[in-house]
């Protein structure tokens, strides 16, 4: 066998795994059928995993990859908080789409431990945050608010997985909450410097965009001021 068809053999094993586990949620996936669908014997399948485990692990490894295509593959749009947002709702339809190794992923945990895997899709996020917080725009520092926003996004789409109907209203409530809890949004603006801070940082978000109408160097320089009241380095 050559080292090509190996790897295609491998890959369609992998995805073959995938597949069943993922139309199977919650349930034991024989290797057998795996074997079965790719057409090999399990000898073939022990050759490239090792074990029962190995594939499993090479299947998470799998998620998140796709995963991570998906998130990569959505055009910025140039505002933290709105890419913060619509991650979380691909977030959650990848979940739905996605239920049966998506709980291999974020369901079957080892205590404090997470898969290597995890950590690519977690920079993205962590990356959206600092830029939010480079612009002023959070209430909370950048890690707190990604792992906020993590929390939140894994716990409302496990809990749509197990719905007997998923209620997406559900988790768009819970991502608005989610996001104005870590931007500091919600509430009426009092008086005195926390009232101005808490006013900077609302402006803040609505300059998102606003350079077709006020121009590059305005919005700068605006943005400078409202993030000095925030409480923020200007970006």
């Amino acid at each position: 066998m050559t080292a090509e068809r190996k790897s295609d053999t491998r890959q369609e094993l992998l995805e073959a795994a995938a597949a069943l586990i993922s139309d199977a949620p919650g349930q034991d996936v024989p290797l057998r059928a795996i074997c079965d669908r790719v057409g090999v014997k399990l000898p073939t399948l022990y050759h490239f995993f090792g074990s029962k485990e190995g594939l499993l692990t090479a299947v998470v490894e799998y998620g998140f990859a796709s995963y991570l295509a998906l998130k990569e593959a959505a055009e910025p749009s140039g505002d933290p908080v709105e890419d913060i947002r619509r991650g979380w709702d691909a977030h959650v339809r990848f979940g739905l789409d996605h239920a049966g190794f998506y709980a291999l992923m974020y369901g079957q945990v080892t205590p404090h431990r997470r898969p290597d895997a995890a950590a690519a899709p977690y920079a993205a996020l962590l990356r959206l945050c600092r830029e939010a917080e480079a612009q002023g725009r959070l209430a909370v520092p950048a890690a707190a608010a990604a792992d906020h926003v993590l929390a939140a996004n894994v716990g409302v789409t496990l809990f749509l997985i197990t719905a007997a109907e998923p209620d997406l209203a559900l988790a768009d409530q819970v991502r608005d909450a989610t996001i104005a809890a870590i931007t500091g949004l919600p509430g009426a603006v009092g008086a005195g410097s926390t009232g101005r801070a808490d006013l900077a940082r609302q402006l803040l978000h609505v300059l998102a965009g606003a350079e077709k109408e006020l121009g590059q160097h305005e919005v700068a320089l605006l943005r400078h001021w409202l993030a000095t009241l925030a409480g923020a380095d200007p970006a």
